[in-house]
């Protein structure tokens, strides 16, 4: 159990409030989440380390929300890496979390989410290290049908020779995560996740949708391919503002049809992992892109922009049928 104040890599973090509850549903207080982040912590800062983090926070009454720029108080000991963000055309001082002090400072801000930057900001470049796609379920519906769309998505990798890792996103869906062979241009990752995703939903489309506008899903699982470039992902190990604070935990794929994310929570998953990693273990060696899957992901629309097309369109396309109708 954490003390109020903790000593980690010479510096001195003092914890406060420990005993209030974490956020409506949790089960839990802050001082679980300190406890259980310390307790993961060799686990989880394996996949923060280096990489540009954002955390959403869970102040006492006000809603989540995701912080990227560290705030003005971040004390000078927590290293930060200043990236343009292209979206919003600034610069964005990021957070490194290096440290078991610097994760526990977080938690004592009630940083509950850890999504880690898919770039590492310590190496020349700054080069994606992973393809990532997110099997997404629509409201509803069971978990049944992201196990059988993450067997579509293996099936896909397998084609195209690859393998991936496989977590719960902590939430209702999936991320399958591929390490890559560097060089690897941003451009060329972000084209063969398309390619992939599109070979999934063509495996089973009564079932997988890469439909990016979810009015125009129809039910079916999304498989997402827009990970990549600055893109972030909760981190493995990172806990999730859900009922009952589960956490992102990886499996085996063998086993990924027994579990359901509930399972896995900031109170179960400390005795499941012990002093193991088994995301470490999971995860294969980074692999070349075939030039192939590369081609042909560069011929397939990138899905936010095609969906920004689309909106204009429709919305043109209304405004021209209301003039016609006056």
């Amino acid at each position: 159990m954490a003390s109020d104040e903790i000593t980690g890599g010479g510096e001195e973090v003092r914890l406060t409030n420990l005993d209030q509850p974490l956020f409506d549903g949790a089960d839990a207080t802050k001082r679980d989440l300190v406890d259980y982040l310390d307790a993961v912590s060799e686990q989880l800062l394996g996949e923060l380390r280096d990489r540009p983090l954002s955390v959403i926070r869970a102040l006492r009454g006000r809603k989540p929300f995701m912080q990227k720029n560290v705030p003005r108080y971040t004390p000078p000991w927590i290293k930060t890496v200043t990236l343009w963000a292209e979206r919003s055309k600034r610069d964005v001082s990021y957070a490194l979390c290096n440290d078991r002090a610097t994760l526990l400072w977080f938690a004592n801000q009630r940083a509950v989410e850890y999504h880690a930057a898919l770039m590492r900001a310590d190496l020349p470049d700054h080069p994606q290290t992973h393809l990532v796609l997110d099997v997404d379920p629509p409201e509803g519906a069971s978990f049944g049908v992201v196990v059988r769309t993450a067997a579509l998505v293996r099936q896909a990798l397998a084609d195209a020779g690859l393998a991936g890792a496989l977590k719960t996103s902590g939430a209702k869906g999936v991320h399958v995560f591929v390490p890559i062979a560097q060089p690897a241009a941003v451009e060329e990752i972000a084209a063969a996740t398309r390619a992939l995703a599109a070979r999934a939903e063509r495996l089973d489309p009564a079932l997988a949708t890469t439909t990016y506008v979810l009015a125009d899903r129809g039910g079916k699982v999304f498989v997402d391919a827009t990970r990549a470039g600055g893109a972030t992902v909760v981190a493995a190990y990172s806990p999730r503002i859900r009922p009952g604070t589960p956490v992102s935990f990886p499996l085996p794929w063998d086993e990924l049809e027994n579990v359901v994310p509930a399972d896995f929570t900031i109170r179960t998953v400390p005795a499941l992992i012990g002093a193991r990693n088994p995301w470490a273990d999971e995860l294969p060696a980074p692999q070349p892109l075939p030039a192939e899957l590369i081609e042909e992901g560069r011929a397939i629309p990138v899905a936010r922009v095609a969906a920004m097309h689309e909106g204009k369109r429709r919305a043109r396309a209304r405004r021209e049928q209301s003039d016609a109708g006056s």
